[in-house]
């Protein structure tokens, strides 16, 4: 499902609504909601508006990352650190329920440790199915930290991998969770603005399938649902 928003502000406020909703179900249906955040500069307004929202399930939300710089958690440039400022330090979510990428180890350490923390979340299995699992998009067609290029025997068989990355003219290490884990989510929310989007979301969209050019084509749910909640620029060149 594709959801066309004239701008930032709304499309925003529109997937806290969808935030709400999905964590509210959660809760009731299985007594708690887990929810993987994404990077970048299209969530933050996002998580801003989630910090103020009353009523949110906070005390049985579980919070994940889906990509992390290898940086340590105070650095300008971690996600993590990025959602601890904008949103975490706001709500009443228990410090064991932040379930963190530690950039500060080494990418083997980093990815073993986090391997490990998906399953202790889930006792009997690999990843935890999750209940949201926020996406972004950059101009290159990349989500999380899967960037274009060749699909990797890693991607395709482990759920925790670090790549680096080549993005923005600068090359860094980053840990991502893979498709594997991705696409078992339950729901799956794409937030892309911008119209140096328009391009690329168009051929991820309506183009042909090339998901090695286009990672994003690489989010096929298995079992869940699919949304993209994009802003009137970057869907300029979509065909209705």
């Amino acid at each position: 499902m594709i959801e066309v928003y004239p701008d930032k502000e709304t499309l925003s406020q529109a997937a806290a609504r969808l935030f709400g909703r999905i964590a509210h179900d959660a809760v009731q249906a299985h007594g708690r909601f887990s929810i993987v955040l994404s990077g970048g500069g299209t969530p933050r307004r996002l998580y801003q508006i989630l910090s103020q929202t009353p009523g949110l399930p906070w005390e049985q939300t579980h919070v994940f990352w889906g990509d992390e710089r290898l940086v340590p958690p105070n650095d300008p440039g971690s996600n993590y650190g990025q959602a601890k400022t904008v949103l975490l330090d706001y709500v009443p979510i228990p410090p064991e329920n932040v379930h963190r990428m530690k950039g500060e180890l080494d990418p083997d350490t980093a990815v073993a440790d986090y391997t490990a923390q998906l399953r202790q979340f889930t006792p009997g299995q690999l990843w935890p199915r999750f209940d949201l699992v926020l996406l972004g998009m950059g101009s290159d067609g990349h989500t999380a930290s899967l960037f274009p290029g060749p699909v990797s025997e890693a991607e395709r068989a482990q759920p925790v991998i670090a790549v680096t990355a080549h993005y923005d003219g600068r090359p860094a290490q980053r840990l991502t969770l893979t498709p594997l884990v991705i696409n078992d989510a339950a729901h799956i929310l794409f937030l892309v603005t911008g119209a140096d989007k328009a391009d690329v979301l168009t051929a991820v969209l309506q183009g042909p399938p090339q998901p090695e050019k286009y990672p994003a084509q690489r989010i096929q749910p298995r079992h869940g649902s699919l949304t993209w909640f994009v802003d009137s620029a970057a869907a300029a060149k979509l065909n209705n």
